[in-house]
């Protein structure tokens, strides 16, 4: 797992973690979070790993079970283990056979609407007549 701000973060296997997680390195989860994951790095959650909840980052690749929100600004990849459910933004998605995908998903920029800035409401002119 290549590290984008620091060392790499782990929650290893028979871990429960219940909240949010902040961090400008990569992620791998192979226990389970109850909670938010946001990082500037690649998320990812092993065989045994389980995550509920919202997770923004780069790029991410699963194995296990994901339900919530998962935005993905480049890749995910869904390996032939991984559980799918809820709603996934991302801008490219490689998906192994048996991989299960139940899941709305969005293709694009993979961020939320929210995160982008937004522009200023122009207004209207009348239109003028010569």
């Amino acid at each position: 797992m290549e590290s984008f701000g620091g060392q790499p973060n782990r929650i290893e296997k028979n871990t429960v973690i219940k909240g949010d997680i902040t961090s400008q390195a990569d992620f791998r989860i192979d226990g389970k979070l109850e909670g938010n994951v946001k990082t500037s790095g690649k998320v990812v959650i092993g065989k045994d790993g389980l995550i509920k909840g919202k997770v923004e980052c780069v790029n991410a690749d699963i194995e296990g079970n994901f339900n919530g929100e998962l935005y993905v600004s480049e890749l995910l990849s869904l390996k032939s283990a991984a559980k799918i459910e809820g709603t996934v933004n991302v801008s490219k998605l490689a998906v192994e056979p048996g991989a299960t995908f139940n899941a709305s998903c969005t293709m694009g920029k993979g961020m939320p609407a929210a995160t982008h800035k937004m522009q200023p409401n122009k207004v209207n002119e009348p239109a003028k007549v010569s």
